[in-house]
């Protein structure tokens, strides 16, 4: 999704301005304290993290551009960005190797955040992805019945990600401990999953674990050998709204106040390629906010898509739910970047819908 995004940094030139137009000549006034905007702090193309330093300046500058909730990542890449004695005594890492001793970004994020009256919400960018182009990394090396597999048997890969089966429940216990440790730790504001989590390529399903529950659920028939078969594929979207429905119980264990934001991709692409159901998410009842990742580079392609999102998530009764729908902006990726004016333009078809904010 956001991997190698430098969403926060560009949002912030887009909300000051840059050549092409002044912020402040077209300026998208803020709905109140309720609208939801939000930013992802990553530690991919970023240094924010790295340091306390960085840190505080980012959240007053975040806070002078006017966001009011932010995102920072914790686990990435494998690891946490917090000191984890889950993942220490799961993988033998208790925290991202890259970051200084005694470095704790969540804690400043939080310290920082919660000054400005932010909402803070850790996101779980890496989700059920082992790896990026290490043939499954380190956590499949030491548990490598985790891996996902495709119908030839090989390790579940798709644009450079490695996967852990995500229907399997140790790897489903793994992500949830590492969740309920953030809330039980931290006085974070919920968790957010993205459209690595809950979500799996929908080309696998072929592990051993994934054929033996198959089986056991179809009267001992094999899965299908075309992974695209319809009624195979939305077992499988199934099994992983059954972990959403997991996740949700256990950030409200901490609390009813305590968020579930999810950022899968753009309904029914998100079904069909990772799996990711979400208007069932949201019949379910078991999500909070939801950031359809409504990435593309021009504005008449956004409002198109945008019209398309909002229709599903009507039909799924998100407008007469409490779920609230702030689609995630694209900003930058690579060489790419979508500057003031377009995001001006995405943010007011955001208040002329009457949705709940963006990201």
């Amino acid at each position: 999704m956001r991997h190698g995004f430098l969403l926060f940094a560009l949002l912030l030139t887009a909300c000051s301005g840059t050549p092409d137009a002044p912020m402040q000549a077209e300026r998208v006034e803020p709905q109140g304290d309720e609208e939801i905007r939000a930013v992802w702090i990553t530690n991919v193309d970023s240094d924010v993290l790295f340091s306390e330093q960085g840190i505080v300046d980012a959240v007053a500058k975040l806070d002078e551009a006017g966001f009011n909730v932010l995102f920072p990542v914790v686990w990435n890449k494998g690891m946490t960005l917090y000191p984890s004695d889950v993942a220490e005594r799961t993988i033998g890492i208790r925290i991202d190797t890259t970051l200084a001793p005694g470095h704790d970004p969540l804690e400043i994020v939080l310290r920082e955040g919660h000054k400005y009256g932010m909402k803070v919400i850790p996101w779980f960018e890496f989700g059920f992805a082992s790896s990026y182009n290490e043939g499954g990394g380190h956590i499949l090396r030491l548990y490598p019945d985790w891996a996902a597999r495709d119908v030839s048997g090989g390790l579940l890969t798709k644009n450079n990600f490695e996967w852990m089966n995500g229907l399997h429940p140790d790897v489903q216990d793994f992500l949830l401990g590492m969740i309920d440790e953030v809330l039980t730790r931290y006085d974070v504001d919920g968790i957010q999953g993205d459209d690595r989590l809950p979500a799996m390529p929908s080309h696998g399903g072929y592990s051993d674990y994934s054929v033996g529950l198959y089986r056991s659920e179809h009267g001992g028939a094999m899965p299908p050998d075309d992974p695209r078969d319809p009624a195979f594929v939305q077992w499988k979207a199934d099994k992983l709204s059954d972990f959403g429905g997991r996740l949700y119980r256990t950030v409200k264990s901490h609390g009813a106040d305590k968020i579930v934001s999810l950022s899968p991709s753009i309904y029914p692409w998100s079904h069909d390629e990772y799996l990711q159901d979400w208007p069932e998410w949201i019949e379910r009842g078991q999500v909070d906010w939801l950031h359809p990742q409504n990435y593309r580079y021009s504005i008449d392609r956004y409002e198109s898509t945008l019209d398309e999102t909002i229709q599903y998530f009507n039909m799924a009764g998100g407008r007469v739910s409490d779920v609230k729908m702030a689609p995630g902006i694209l900003v930058k990726a690579g060489s790419r970047f979508n500057g003031p004016s377009y995001v001006r333009q995405a943010m007011q078809l955001h208040r002329d819908t009457e949705l709940d904010g963006e990201a």
